[in-house]
């Protein structure tokens, strides 16, 4: 009994926790940088409570289908981009939404990106969690992906020290499906694509299983599930979708996170003495000003931020937000490990499992396609690594988690 109400009073510590904080993080952004950063940072906070609620992750979904066959969570990704495009195509065939130009994560085609997400797919086994995985799991409480985070912008900024040699390797300029196609046949090639993928999915699960998965009955029903989850894939992917697109209408350019990682880990380096603004990553206007200016002025730190703090609010709500400091040798290598190569793979290929795969292929970017292919086969050979940092691991399709 003690045990239970030690539990909900801390709960309702961290509820209160997120929620202050969260107030003050948005009249923060408003009055030092302005409105829309403010609604940026309450966004980050929606997509904190619908990562950790519907526990959508990449990672997890990606897994469950290499190792089981099981392919409710590519699926529901799938359902997540077509809305997407849908959205996203004639806004970007336009430039404009809303009144307000926007542009989207179209890069080049790369032998870095496939290196870089090659990279980044192993990362995502051994570090347990994909970018958006990290911050939301962090957020609920995963004392371990803290240590991913840690070494995911470690990563990153040693990336950062010799990118355009990566940059100058064998590619292609940036390829927009919406510039090159139109947004019609963009989106009527996107849809085809995904129905294949989605119908691949469903021949190997049956395959397998004989039938498709069910998913998973929550023992809340109506506004309860809503606040307290967990929620179906299906919402996830549609909230998800939502906000990305409130993001573009806002930020001008689609949702990402990997960028702030790397200045949070360029920041932590100029304090114990690197000289990071002299290497020529960070001499590039953009990154320079990311560089020296307060992270409140940076976007996609603030988003990242709101995602945390979502995260946690959510987790406490569900009663769940419970940091377990006793980790494994073998799963905090993995944590360091992982995280490196999330960091350092994430800034090859021009963004992660969000910037790069979501909102690349939501931009109509070829390079985002490229980077599901090359990530999923760096997923296969990190399931295969998987045991021997996890030897007691057992397969749990039944219920998908972000790592």
């Amino acid at each position: 009994m003690s045990v239970i109400v030690a539990a909900s009073q801390r709960s309702n510590i961290s509820v209160w926790a997120a929620f202050i904080l969260l107030i003050i993080g948005t009249i923060g952004a408003y009055q030092i940088v302005g409105l829309n950063q403010a609604l940026l940072f309450l966004i980050g906070g929606a997509l904190g409570m619908t990562l950790y609620h519907a526990s959508f992750g990449f990672t997890s979904s990606w897994r469950v289908f290499i190792k089981e066959r099981r392919g409710r969570g590519l699926r529901a990704q799938m359902i997540m981009l077509a809305l997407a495009v849908l959205l996203f195509f004639p806004a970007l065939g336009a430039g404009k939404l809303f009144g307000n130009p926007v542009k989207g994560n179209v890069n080049p085609v790369s032998m870095s990106v496939m290196i870089g997400a090659f990279i980044f797919g192993i990362g995502m086994q051994l570090g347990g969690g994909c970018a958006s995985g990290t911050l939301y799991t962090v957020g609920g409480g995963s004392a371990r992906m803290l240590v991913t985070l840690l070494f995911f912008c470690i990563g990153s900024v040693i990336a950062t020290s010799h990118l355009d040699w990566w940059f100058a390797l064998p590619h292609l300029e940036p390829i927009s499906l919406v510039e090159s196609l139109g947004v019609l046949p963009g989106l009527l090639l996107s849809f085809i694509v995904f129905a294949i993928i989605a119908a691949a999915t469903v021949y190997f699960e049956k395959k397998r299983h004989g039938s498709l998965e069910i998913e998973p009955r929550s023992e809340y029903q109506g506004w309860k599930r809503f606040v307290r989850g967990p929620w179906p894939l299906i919402w996830g992917g549609i909230i998800l979708t939502l906000l990305n697109f409130a993001t573009l209408a806002l930020a001008g350019r689609p949702w990402g996170v990997t960028s702030a990682l790397a200045v949070w880990g360029a920041k932590g380096a100029t304090l114990v003495g690197v000289d990071v603004a002299s290497w020529d990553y960070w001499q590039k206007a953009g990154n320079a000003k990311a560089l020296a200016e307060s992270l409140w002025f940076d976007i996609t730190s603030m988003m990242n931020f709101g995602i945390m703090l979502g995260a946690l609010l959510a987790a406490s709500l569900a009663g769940k937000f419970a940091p377990n400091f006793n980790i494994p040798k073998r799963s905090l290598i993995a944590a360091v490990i992982g995280g490196i190569m999330l960091g350092y793979g994430a800034r090859l290929a021009y963004g992660c499992n969000i910037g790069a795969y979501f909102s690349g292929i939501a931009s109509g970017s070829l390079h985002g396609w490229l980077w599901l292919v090359f990530a999923f086969i760096g997923n296969g050979i990190g399931v295969k690594l998987r045991p021997i940092f996890f030897p007691n691991e057992k397969p749990q399709p039944e219920k998908l988690t972000g790592c």
